[in-house]
């Protein structure tokens, strides 16, 4: 019997942000690998302010597991969906390779500051120079610096595809600008 494949799927929690679990709490609970960017927030939660860990894009998730396993989660939990591309099947749901996901977790997880962004939100001209980092913490990445007025520190652009990107900073010294 072949072991259906492992990939990072695309997911979506219908939940709001103050609910006292989401599907991440839930997944993780269960012992799958999942991973979503977090920020600290004050919410008001039955009338009180409280600093919770909430998802930078609420309803944004992603699970490294086969989709026969996946599956049977996205049934049971009412809040939980797969995201779709536009124009593909419900057979199809929308996946990030798993070296693409693993260099956004290692970037945004390592970085003290990074800045998020919502697809969208980052402009053409807010992309700087083509860039290969040699050395630091983010040896060997390659991308563009954010490029925005007045921003003291550089930063190397780090994104999945329409779905999150996150500007990390790197120091000077390890940039090296691509012709």
């Amino acid at each position: 019997m072949s072991h259906p494949e492992k990939q990072w799927y695309v997911l979506r929690d219908l939940k709001r942000r103050n609910s006292n679990t989401l599907a991440i709490h839930e997944l993780k609970n269960a012992g799958l690998q999942v991973f979503t960017p977090m920020t600290e927030m004050i919410l008001s939660i039955r009338g009180r302010q409280q600093r919770r860990e909430v998802p930078v894009i609420q309803d944004l998730l992603f699970a490294y597991e086969s989709k026969d396993t996946l599956d049977k989660y996205v049934q049971k939990i009412p809040t939980l969906q797969y995201r779709y591309l536009l124009g593909k099947s419900i057979d199809e749901p929308m996946t990030v390779r798993k070296d693409e996901m693993d260099k956004f977790i290692y970037a945004i997880t390592t970085s003290p500051t990074p800045l998020y962004f919502n697809p969208g939100e980052l402009t053409d001209s807010m992309y700087g120079k083509r860039v290969k980092i040699i050395g630091g913490l983010f040896d060997q990445f390659e991308g563009q610096l954010l490029s925005v007025k007045g921003m003291r520190k550089r930063r190397l652009i780090i994104g999945l595809q329409g779905l999150i990107s996150a500007a990390v900073e790197v120091e000077p010294e390890f940039i090296q600008i691509i012709r």
